[in-house]
């Protein structure tokens, strides 16, 4: 059986916190675009991880510089982290990004 809450069992303060959330998610955005945004991109590190995301974002910011993308490897260089920082025009240019780097067979997680 599956844990489900509903807003109206949760405590004032949180129900008050979470209806602010689902109001702000539909129509507000905490971004002023066009903005400078860092998205971190984790996967293992291979030859072909680096290449496949940016060739991903390339596909949304055709514009992307080539100082945009830095690579940080983990202690024992198993996994790479990538922040590619984008100038981002809209939030539906950001949804498209994240939905396309999470259904990447190269990428562990996208924050």
């Amino acid at each position: 059986m599956q844990n489900v809450r509903y807003l109206s069992e949760l405590q004032e303060p949180a129900q008050a916190s979470l209806i602010q959330v689902i109001d702000m998610s539909q129509d507000e955005s905490l971004f002023d675009f066009p903005c400078q945004f860092p998205i971190k991109v984790m996967g293992l590190s291979n030859e072909t991880f680096e290449i496949e995301v940016v060739k991903l974002v390339r596909k949304h910011v055709p514009e992307l510089a080539e100082n945009a993308v830095s690579r940080r490897e983990s202690a024992k260089s198993n996994y790479a982290a990538l922040t590619i920082t984008i100038t981002a025009t809209s939030r539906e240019q950001l949804d498209a990004i994240y939905r396309e780097l999470t259904a990447s067979e190269h990428v562990i997680m996208a924050l």
